[in-house]
């Protein structure tokens, strides 16, 4: 692997002597961030459910690094990069999953922002936020593994891409920023691997969760997915793991499933949006959200124009560094404070400037 993946920025906190190595810094930097403790209370798919047994956010980083250390391990690749790829990569995903980025996405556009990709919000929030705005100075590698997981694209196959350069890294943020969707290999083969083990997690996962709150029934996987991957999570992550090692053990220089396997794969991504993310059975308060991001994020906008007044906004502001409030406008202000919000915490914010309180004093 090239040196140059375990650099970091120049930084004025210089590194000293770690007997951790690089890479097991990095994961320790991002396990004892505030960011992953936020993990707890946001969304993998499904919101607003009581039911302690459907996936949060943080099982699923969890899950995403199991898997893809189980794959890099007989490929002798890093496994505390791998580790630290796969557990910052979500670091930046907003409050009710992909519907919330959708709708902060638009808020983003609309005030001039650019798009959001919570992709790129993880490195900024890695970057940018941590350690009181100062950010946590991880290794190249680590960060461009995270800008580029995309577990929600449909490649069946991959190759590390790019020169391991930051200023290619920040040539990669910048065409992000711009455009989310826009599919950029990893620079490494382990960033690959985490690539494909985010949709491993969460193909089956997702499912079983859907037969848990009775959205779907087992017996609707159509049978010529189940006879190749399987009709449990625990079958199609071992299918799907067991034939990416074989493959990749049979042509070093590509990270990719079997054609029958890859096509299986896809097909179960397609049954998942029919059935279980587009479901209108899951959609029924999704408007609701999508109103409350719009009201959070003016409301936010002119809170932080103004001081801001908002308590949550002032703690917000009181643990980053002076030179944040300096160099970022309000809407970026805002567009970050609502990023970070766990599910809870947005609808508690929402309902303190939505919902009239007594004023005693002037009963007085």
């Amino acid at each position: 692997m090239d040196p140059f993946l375990a650099r970091r920025r120049p930084s004025s906190d210089l590194e000293k002597t770690d007997l951790r190595g690089p890479y097991a810094l990095d994961v320790d930097r991002v396990l004892h961030s505030r960011a992953y403790t936020r993990y707890i209370d946001k969304t993998q798919v499904f919101y607003l459910l009581k039911n302690s047994h459907i996936t949060h956010r943080v099982l699923h980083v969890q899950l995403v690094s199991r898997i893809a250390r189980t794959i890099g391990g007989p490929l002798g690749l890093n496994l505390d990069l791998i580790e630290a790829m796969s557990l910052g990569h979500d670091l930046g995903h907003p409050p009710f999953g992909h519907d919330g980025e959708r709708f902060l996405s638009e808020l983003s556009l609309k005030a001039g922002l650019g798009q959001f990709s919570h992709a790129v919000m993880s490195v900024r929030v890695l970057e940018r936020l941590e350690k009181g705005g100062l950010g946590l100075n991880l290794t190249l590698g680590t960060l461009d593994g995270i800008l580029c997981h995309d577990g929600e694209s449909d490649y069946a196959s991959l190759s590390p891409m790019g020169e391991p350069t930051f200023e290619e890294l920040d040539r990669r943020l910048a065409i992000r920023a711009q455009n989310p969707q826009a599919l950029i290999n990893p620079m490494t083969r382990e960033g690959c691997v985490v690539r494909l083990a985010d949709s491993i997690s969460y193909v089956g996962r997702d499912l079983e969760d859907a037969i848990e709150i009775g959205l779907v029934r087992r017996q609707d996987l159509p049978s010529e997915i189940s006879q190749i991957l399987g009709s449990t999570n625990g079958h199609i992550v071992y299918r799907l793991v067991d034939d990416l090692l074989q493959t990749c053990l049979n042509d070093p220089s590509k990270v990719a499933f079997s054609p029958a396997v890859g096509r299986a794969l896809l097909d179960l991504k397609t049954f998942n949006r029919a059935n279980i993310y587009y479901n209108p059975q899951v959609k029924s308060e999704t408007p609701k959200i999508r109103r409350l991001y719009e009201f959070l994020f003016e409301a936010m906008v002119v809170d932080f124009a103004q001081g801001p007044k908002l308590d949550s906004a002032q703690i917000f502001l009181s643990k980053l560094d002076p030179s944040y409030t300096e160099n970022f406008s309000p809407e970026e202000k805002a567009r970050d404070f609502i990023a970070g919000m766990t599910d809870e915490f947005f609808l508690h914010v929402a309902q303190g400037l939505l919902l009239p309180r007594w004023n005693l004093d002037s009963f007085k």
